[in-house]
């Protein structure tokens, strides 16, 4: 059960705003824009559009950056500049033992991106993608597994399963984490602002990584597992700039959340082995194409693109359940700079129909990350520092 913590009543009178759609993906869209179907209504299939009800489940939080269900109600919880792990729990949010000084923070680099078992209420296990000290005193970002006591007070590293994913000043981190229902551990990394590292195969940077959760080798059907070099073999994807979101289907594909330049913010649908076209060179060139068509080989082009200017998206996840009504099975999207989450509906071929952006979710500042969480409501972390940040549970009415 849920306890209802603060609800917030809001208005949703006006339930979706105008969102125009732009770049390549848009003209696959047979609906142009945002659809102005309003709270209740029934668009084409007859599936309403359901109001939301929102509530603040845990405030007082800072720059959270990551939130996952570990069974029993309990949520676990990361903040990226103050480097904990938390658990939420009958609506208190609690420390748990966590070798924070161990975390390099710098820049938009700290403790991030968060991963659970799929047994995790069992064997306690989880992963985190954090910045880290070399022992040469240099960066690196990297993937720790970890294990929960029963007591959920402390976490006992594991093991360091990757390393070495690049880090500069602490630009581009990256470091989304996803366990894809095969089993393997997909990370989503940063280029590190350094214009070589997405196409470069060696680099672990402006890739999907895919791996073992369990061992840390490279994942045996990855598409280059073959190579001669071994960062090269847990490639999944390559050509991104600073990957924020990973999400998987209902129908088993993998979508990724990208971050732009000052134009073209992505979302993609992953295929094995693509290149997503981000080449900044030489230098660090950022007037370059987010999805580059003058490069050798085949680009993949997004499925949605912000255009210009940019709207900084984050995390993402797939709505799941009837009660969600037209907005079931939408890739929910988190939205820093324009404060939002964004509903995009796609095809069963993955071509963009239309976004939907509640009125509800557009009146908590910087929206970090969506997740489905119990009861497939979904969590919602704000990202507004200072100690002003929320998770909130949304669920439609």
């Amino acid at each position: 059960m849920w306890p209802t913590r603060r609800p917030l009543l809001l208005p949703l009178a006006a339930l979706l705003a105008p969102l125009a759609l732009t770049g390549a993906a848009c003209s696959t869209a047979s609906e142009p824009g945002t659809t102005d179907a309003t709270a209740g209504s029934s668009p084409a299939g007859g599936r309403a559009v359901p109001g939301l009800d929102v509530e603040v489940i845990a405030d007082g939080l800072d720059n959270p950056w990551d939130v996952q269900p570990i069974g029993g109600g309990r949520l676990l919880l990361t903040e990226r500049d103050r480097a904990t792990v938390s658990i939420w729990e009958d609506g208190d949010v609690r420390r748990v033992d966590f070798p924070s000084e161990s975390v390099w923070v710098s820049g938009e680099t700290g403790l991030m991106g968060l991963a659970v078992d799929p047994k995790v209420r069992r064997n306690g296990r989880f992963w985190t993608c954090q910045g880290a000290t070399t022992k040469d005193g240099g960066h690196d970002v990297r993937v720790v597994a970890w294990r929960l006591n029963d007591s959920g007070t402390k976490a006992k590293r594991r093991g360091v399963l990757l390393k070495g994913l690049p880090a500069t000043s602490g630009r581009h981190g990256g470091c989304r984490l996803l366990v894809a229902r095969d089993g393997s551990l997909l990370v989503g990394t940063g280029d590190a602002a350094v214009g070589t590292n997405p196409r470069d195969l060696t680099s672990l940077g402006g890739k999907v990584l895919r791996l073992d959760r369990r061992t840390g080798d490279p994942w045996p059907r990855n598409p280059f597992v073959k190579a001669g070099n071994k960062k090269q073999r847990y490639v999944f994807t390559y050509g991104h700039r600073n990957v924020q979101g990973l999400a998987q289907r209902a129908d088993g594909s993998l979508w990724s959340v990208e971050h732009g330049s000052y134009r073209d913010d992505e979302v993609n649908k992953l295929v094995e082995g693509g290149d997503y076209g981000w080449h900044p060179v030489p230098g660090y060139d950022e007037s370059v194409p987010m999805t580059d068509q003058s490069l050798p080989g085949k680009q993949r082009e997004a499925r949605w693109s912000s255009g210009d200017p940019t709207v900084a998206p984050g995390g993402a996840s797939f709505v799941v359940g009837k009660k969600w009504g037209a907005l079931r099975g939408t890739l929910a999207v988190a939205v820093l700079k324009d404060q939002r989450v964004l509903f995009m509906k796609f095809d069963d071929r993955g071509r963009l129909k239309r976004v939907r952006t509640p009125d509800a979710l557009r009146e908590h500042g910087r929206i970090r990350q969506v997740v489905d969480g119990p009861g497939h409501d979904l969590l919602v972390l704000t990202d507004n520092g200072d100690g002003q940040d929320e998770i909130l549970r949304v669920s439609p009415r």
